[in-house]
């Protein structure tokens, strides 16, 4: 180990942790529009309640996490800038409307397109590029005037709340927290019926433990050279993309391990259930309005400073505020997108 990078070792972390992620989602069916789907047009909630389990071993793995002194809450971004209400509602609505317009999120591109669906290509291409206008391009300073990310001052979150308030260890409010979602998700029968696909629930929030976990351990190590990241994919998808084509810029990285490593496991995910097809668009309107999708994700998740799984998983897990308000604005702009589609093929 001493002769690998702290880059490389962070890459390979994203590389395992992504693999991990892209075969829950493609062997579990863990999908965020597709979840909603189920639940609201086809009365089915199994894949939505299963989010109930992957944040219940999210949450609870990086808590422990926090408590045996692997990683610090106050080293991840998501607690390091100070919560901006508007920028989650505004940047979650957007993606989720996006998300509903594209057919996926971004990182249920990457699966997509690992299972040999080239549509999803144009809409990771279109999202990580426009997700770096956004974040450094000429979108940049009206983002920044309309939606600052000021540096936080002092602890916060859900846990720093209560603590301060009612002085409730931050562990006992996250293993509440987890009780509940794990008691809601199983409350459903459909989805008690599904172990296999409990299990690769269980699996995906692993896979963001393991991802927090090590880049924690990385960070320690390096003295700070290396920050504790979690799994998003809007601006690392860009990240990926600009590292492809240069090899320099920002290096091998965790993020780019993350994405490659989503691909290669939904790759492997769908040759092993035999789902691997080469798939195009037929149809000139469906793949303008993936790509218009694509770029309202790309900005809607710079925005809100993370996507589905950055922002609805990740941050989740750490009990920032950003989290929980996130996946509710992703929830809410994805839904009232598909209602407009639906409404518009009806006509």
């Amino acid at each position: 180990m001493d002769g690998i990078s702290y880059g490389v070792m962070a890459a390979l972390v994203g590389l395992v942790s992504g693999i991990v992620l892209g075969l829950s989602a493609r062997l579990g069916n863990f999908c965020t529009l597709g979840a909603l789907e189920m639940a609201v047009f086809g009365g089915d909630q199994r894949r939505l309640r299963l989010w109930g389990i992957v944040l219940a071993v999210a949450i609870t793995g990086t808590f422990l996490g926090v408590e045996l002194g692997f990683l610090r809450l106050g080293e991840t971004f998501y607690h390091q800038i100070a919560w901006n209400p508007l920028a989650s509602i505004a940047g979650g609505l957007l993606f989720g409307y996006g998300m509903a317009l594209a057919g996926n999120c971004g990182f249920g591109a990457l699966v997509r397109f690992g299972g040999g669906d080239l549509r999803s290509l144009v809409v990771v291409v279109v999202m990580g590029v426009f997700g770096f206008i956004t974040l450094s391009g000429p979108l940049a300073p009206l983002r920044v005037a309309l939606f600052p990310q000021d540096p936080a001052t002092g602890e916060q979150g859900i846990t720093a709340a209560l603590q301060g308030l009612a002085g409730v260890p931050p562990l006992v409010t996250a293993l509440v927290i987890a009780a509940a979602l794990l008691i809601w998700a199983l409350a459903y029968g459909p989805l008690r019926g599904r172990p296999g696909e409990m299990v690769w629930g269980a699996v995906a929030g692993g896979a963001v433990v393991l991802a927090f976990w090590g880049t924690g351990w990385i960070s320690h190590e390096s003295f700070g050279e290396i920050g504790v990241e979690g799994l998003s994919f809007t601006a690392p998808v860009g990240r990926t993309i600009l590292y492809l084509m240069t090899s320099t810029a920002g290096g091998i990285n965790f993020s780019v391990g993350a994405v490659l490593g989503v691909m290669a496991g939904a790759l492997a995910g769908s040759l092993w259930r035999g789902m691997f097809r080469w798939e195009a668009c037929e149809d000139p309107r469906e793949l303008g309005r993936q790509v218009g999708g694509a770029a309202l994700m790309g900005v809607g998740g710079v925005i809100a400073m993370g996507c589905s799984v950055g922002q609805g998983v990740s941050a989740f897990a750490t009990l920032a505020w950003s989290g929980p308000v996130t996946l509710a604005a992703i929830a809410a702009g994805a839904v009232f997108g598909l209602r407009r589609l639906i409404g518009v093929a009806a006509e």
